[in-house]
């Protein structure tokens, strides 16, 4: 009886109401529907189903189309904050070599103004002969000498000739100490120093800093009348020069790393920009 009445119910899909030995009671309930219409209903619940698991896979496509499309303009904002970072960067380079070829430009305007103020004397065309014995002899006295004459920063100016004639008032060579490190550099001050003295070369050698240039005063020297040297440039115009030289050598070695950095710049410009036409097909 039990068994029967579980199964009518499930059947039926009623609700059971009373149950005996001698009948059963079922009510069909408020939802009851005939055979037909819920067969509809059922059908018409399979396709809604169907719908729905057609919109949520259409709307995971939309969102993963949308999260792909937000990621493609994220990079292209990537790629444009960077390119006007770059563009920024080569405006204030190229504003700062603007800056520094102004400073060349008038750094060399000063020195050539200077230069202009110096007028080196021409060598002695008639110029005593020195034996190899004499020079040799002359060499040693001068590297065994202790007093010296020490060229600076500065140069070779008219205190510098000064200071060789006050050394030949006592002998006859005179040690010139230069810390140039260049040897063209200081072959142009040995001549210099020859021309501007009228003395006569000796040797040149090298110390363990620097060079000694050797002077000889020559068999017919004479003590000038009036001291200084018009042609020359005073200590204070040497340092002057000397400053000017320095400042415009920094300078140009700052321009060349600016004109490097330009480069540089336009490089990576160059690089970003088919990266990001890469990246747009």
């Amino acid at each position: 009886m039990g068994v029967g009445c579980n199964a009518t119910k499930r059947l039926t899909g009623g609700v059971l109401l009373l149950r005996n030995k001698f009948l059963i009671i079922l009510y069909r309930g408020k939802d009851f529907l005939p055979g037909r219409v819920a067969n509809l209903v059922a059908e018409r619940e399979t396709k809604l189903k169907r719908f729905q698991l057609y919109e949520e896979e259409f709307q995971n496509i939309q969102t993963e189309f949308r999260d792909l499309k937000k990621g493609n303009s994220e990079a292209e904002i990537k790629f444009e904050a960077e390119k006007q970072r770059l563009e920024r960067q080569l405006r204030m380079q190229e504003h700062k070599l603007y800056i520094l070829n102004i400073k060349i430009e008038k750094s060399m305007k000063e020195l050539s103004k200077l230069n202009a103020a110096w007028a080196p004397a021409e060598p002695d065309a008639d110029q005593e002969m020195m034996t190899e014995e004499e020079r040799q002899c002359f060499q040693r006295i001068g590297l065994k000498m202790d007093s010296c004459l020490v060229l600076g920063r500065r140069g070779v100016f008219d205190g510098v000739i000064e200071g060789l004639h006050q050394h030949w008032k006592y002998k006859e060579v005179v040690k010139v100490i230069t810390m140039q490190r260049l040897f063209r550099q200081v072959i142009y001050t040995t001549k210099l120093l020859e021309a501007e003295s009228g003395g006569m070369l000796v040797s040149v050698d090298k110390l363990k800093e620097g060079h000694a240039i050797i002077i000889y005063c020559g068999k017919n020297y004479r003590r000038p009348l009036k001291p200084g040297h018009k042609n020359l440039l005073t200590k204070r115009e040497a340092l002057h020069r000397s400053l000017e030289m320095q400042r415009l050598g920094l300078l140009k070695y700052f321009a060349y790393q600016r004109q490097q950095a330009i480069s540089d710049l336009r490089l990576k410009l160059v690089i970003l920009k088919l990266k990001l036409i890469l990246a747009s097909f």
